[in-house]
């Protein structure tokens, strides 16, 4: 009901006028007419055929249906109970738009999980362990805790060897950021990984390390999440498994260390030091070049068990060789999305046929080129690979980019920088919300 005050001689007056309603839709009334067979009222009984085969309601009975029906009456007629058991079409309307009786979905999931991992974006955090901007701020496990109580289903670790290089920290590499115990951010990741979501999280590491240190890595991955973790039965993936495969696994993802070829004789390496020391570049995590087939020979008869290279007090160097071949062995079996390094033009590297699937990735601006000169390319990878967008280097305060040109592409690793409370964050976390698990 309406009112305005009409002036004029020789009085005033108040008119009332009722507000006119808009009325339902039509596809309410066709939904309405469908289930009530072409008559003017809806019944307990069609209601409740209503809620099982449209809302999906598949455990309501008739007794929720009636109840449903009494609430409707009573709140938009007054009517008392038990005087008329049946909805018009307007009362069928109240009933579908009352937020109370008819709430939004809630946080389940209605969407097919059953397809494979590259069908889906995922929700991705970028140096995941960074409490604030990107080049003095410190490294803790707090910052993982958050991003997974917020659903956040891909966190990044940066692996780096500590001074005495005989344990792995986590930091921004080459900053002023102070860093954290890798173990801390294992132990946190397990604690809260299923905490917001069952779907699989995925640790992607940039990876720094001499193979020792790998294997002290993979003995950590193993020791702290036990069964969770997923390691697949053969050594590259022919098409990724799906969501619902994958409920309550953690899922590691990096580059596959490759086999380091060392010359017999400690006076003829070339990357160690007379005393045994890691050389930089294996500190920086430099790749080394691919072994041609003479040298996979000679790796090969390295790493024999005969007699004469069994571990003894004689044959130390032969027993460090088969120590970190097995080391690094242990650490490639348990990546189960292999990061790919992009060797060449970017556009043969998309269009690759492969019989393994594989991630790579790319900063934003190698990305938005890559969308406006081969855009096509790039979304015929994203339907069985999976492809990472990372904000740039310059984005020191933690800042973001806008990522919907890279879901539009397919990109289902968009990195989020979420340490730092952004309104441009906020924009997308709604939809992250409902476009990604």
């Amino acid at each position: 009901m309406g009112s305005y005050l009409l002036c004029g001689l020789p009085a005033c007056f108040t008119r009332k006028h009722k507000v006119a309603e808009a009325g339902p839709p039509a596809d309410v009334k066709e939904m309405f007419k469908k289930y009530a067979e072409g008559g003017t009222h809806m019944t307990v009984e069609q209601l409740w055929q209503f809620l099982a085969e449209v809302q999906g309601h598949g455990g309501v009975s008739i007794e929720d249906a009636e109840q449903i029906v009494d609430q409707v009456l009573q709140r938009w007629h007054h009517i008392a109970r038990f005087t008329r058991r049946s909805l018009t079409v307007e009362d069928f309307h109240h009933y579908l738009f009352s937020t109370d009786l008819n709430p939004p979905l809630g946080n389940q999931v209605y969407q097919d999980m059953t397809a494979p991992l590259s069908h889906y974006f995922i929700y991705t955090g970028h140096n995941s362990y960074l409490i604030g901007n990107q080049f003095s701020s410190d490294c803790s496990d707090v910052p993982i805790t958050k991003a997974l109580t917020r659903g956040v289903r891909v966190i990044e670790l940066d692996l780096w060897p500590n001074s005495a290089k005989d344990d792995v920290l986590v930091l921004h590499g080459r900053t002023l950021t102070t860093p954290v115990e890798l173990i801390k951010c294992l132990r946190a990741i397990k604690e809260n990984a299923f905490s917001a979501s069952p779907y699989p999280v995925i640790l992607t590491f940039e990876d720094h390390l001499n193979p020792h240190l790998q294997a002290k890595v993979a003995q950590m991955i193993t020791q702290t999440f036990g069964a969770m973790l997923y390691s697949p039965e053969s050594e590259c993936l022919k098409e990724f498994p799906s969501p619902e495969e994958l409920k309550y696994r953690i899922i590691i993802s990096t580059k596959p260390p490759k086999e380091r070829r060392e010359k017999k004789g400690i006076n003829n390496r070339k990357d160690i030091s007379v005393k045994g020391k890691i050389s930089t570049e294996d500190v920086l995590g430099k790749e080394p070049p691919d072994l041609t087939a003479n040298q996979a020979d000679d790796e090969r008869s390295d790493y024999d068990t005969s007699e004469h290279n069994q571990c003894d007090e004689d044959n130390t160097e032969a027993c460090d060789r088969a120590t970190r071949a097995s080391g690094a062995l242990a650490y490639k079996r348990l990546i189960a999305i292999h990061n790919g390094k992009l060797k060449g033009c970017l556009k043969e590297e998309l269009n690759l046929q492969l019989e393994k699937v594989r991630r790579i990735s790319l900063s934003e601006q190698k990305f938005e080129k890559a969308a406006v000169s081969y855009g096509t390319d790039v979304v015929r990878f994203t339907q069985k690979n999976i492809l990472r967008i990372y904000p740039k280097q310059t984005r020191v305060n933690s800042s973001n980019y806008k990522p919907m040109i890279g879901w539009i592409n397919g990109a289902q690793m968009v990195a989020f920088n979420m340490q730092v409370f952004q309104y441009s964050l906020l924009q997308y976390y709604f939809v992250l919300l409902l476009v990604s698990f």
